[in-house]
């Protein structure tokens, strides 16, 4: 990898502009982005709804590097890098399973929920099991949500732990299920799928169902300014909701009120589960947005908690992975039903697929130079690439000292 180079992208870009190209395109920054972003960040992995009992197992990859999350018998989250500690074969495929423990499927090496080697045939007398325990990875859970850090020291979640908790406690994300997910494959560098999905300039025309609830006119982050706004603000707190906002550079979260006569984030504006996670002021209590830096983003709503990651792969490819939660009681085709519930989302992602590829084929013009960010309706994308670029800068600092 050649931080020289990296390095001299970055000092490229005009304050309050897009990045340089090779940023989006080149191989060695994909490289870069894999060790100083998404390999030095807390990231979004999952919701513990998702792993109920013993041995549930939430399989995912992040880049190239391929993670294990799984509950012991003691109830406990572990994260673990998916890899044998024999050859490095994975223990299992991607998606969610139940198993009473870890068997590597290449040589049958046997861990336990806890990543403790248990039984490793025809190794010599002076094996030791204890030297060959599965590889972890910091695990942070609260507020019904999961988080994995790669880095050798993490950086400090507490300020989140601290202020995201009482946000999200009336959401009721503890009795919560997975309803529905997808993944969606786009052909473009992760930071343009995430500038896309962090600016709502581009809205009112690309997402007409979107526009219909969501404030997409709303300036800077979510400020909604006249008596309408502050009445909201006003009956959320009536309601015992704090709306916030709260958050540091890395992460941020709020309360904002849907379009007026509206009451759900759907594509009629109107209620799609009849089961509400949150029952406080019928279920009319706008979004709770809350986004962490790099790559999600999610909102939870009386209703259902839609989360959005943009996992990287290549410098020109991207996987959008979408969840919907509903609660834990709503029940498929009695409460609500899967088309119904993940129409606005899939089609917003579909055509914010279109954009973000659209984005990356005008990127690789020859023509292309960065271009400035409007402070009103994209400040939330200048805020993303401000940070990336931030701590991009203390990884070469660090790594050149």
């Amino acid at each position: 990898m050649d931080l020289g180079h990296i390095s001299a992208l970055l000092r490229a870009r005009p304050a309050g502009h897009s990045l340089p190209q090779g940023l989006y395109t080149d191989a060695a920054a994909f490289e870069f982005d894999l060790a100083a972003i998404f390999g030095e960040s807390w990231l979004f992995a999952g919701f513990e709804a998702e792993l109920r009992q013993p041995g549930e197992y939430l399989s995912l990859t992040v880049g190239r590097w391929p993670v294990l999350i799984i509950r012991d018998r003691d109830h406990v989250l572990h994260a673990f890098h998916n890899s044998c500690r024999h050859r490095g074969s994975i223990l299992c495929q991607p998606g969610r399973g139940r198993e009473p423990r870890l068997v590597c499927p290449y040589h049958r090496w046997t861990y336990g929920l806890d990543g403790k080697l248990l039984a490793a045939g025809r190794m010599p007398d002076d094996f030791r099991k204890s030297e060959h325990r599965l590889r972890p990875i910091h695990l942070e859970a609260f507020a019904g949500l999961i988080f994995i850090c790669f880095a050798a020291t993490p950086p400090s979640i507490e300020t989140m732990r601290r202020d995201l908790t009482p946000l999200l406690a009336p959401h009721n994300l503890q009795h919560a299920k997975l309803a529905y997910q997808s993944t969606l494959v786009e052909h473009a560098n992760w930071k343009l799928v995430m500038e896309n999905g962090r600016e709502c300039y581009h809205c009112a025309t690309g997402h007409p169902e979107l526009a219909l609830t969501f404030p997409v006119n709303a300036s800077a982050y979510f400020d909604l300014d006249g008596a309408e706004a502050r009445a909201f603000e006003a009956r959320m707190l009536a309601l015992g909701l704090p709306p916030g906002p709260v958050g540091e550079e890395w992460w941020q979260a709020v309360r904002f009120p849907l379009n007026s006569g509206t009451v759900a984030m759907t594509t009629n504006g109107q209620f799609s589960v009849k089961k509400l996670m949150c029952e406080a002021g019928g279920g009319d209590i706008g979004s709770m947005r809350w986004a962490l830096e790099p790559n999600s983003f999610s909102h939870s709503t009386s209703e259902y908690t839609f989360a959005f990651t943009a996992m990287p792969v290549t410098p020109t490819e991207t996987h959008v992975v979408s969840k919907w939660l509903v609660h834990e009681d709503a029940v498929e085709g009695v409460d609500y039903d899967i088309e119904t519930l993940t129409d606005l989302w899939t089609r917003t992602n579909l055509q914010d697929k279109e954009f973000a590829e659209n984005n990356q084929l005008g990127v690789q013009s020859r023509g292309y130079t960065p271009g400035p960010y409007s402070a009103d309706a994209e400040s939330l994308t200048l805020r993303f690439v401000d940070w990336y670029c931030a701590k991009a800068a203390d990884y070469l600092e660090r790594a050149q000292a």
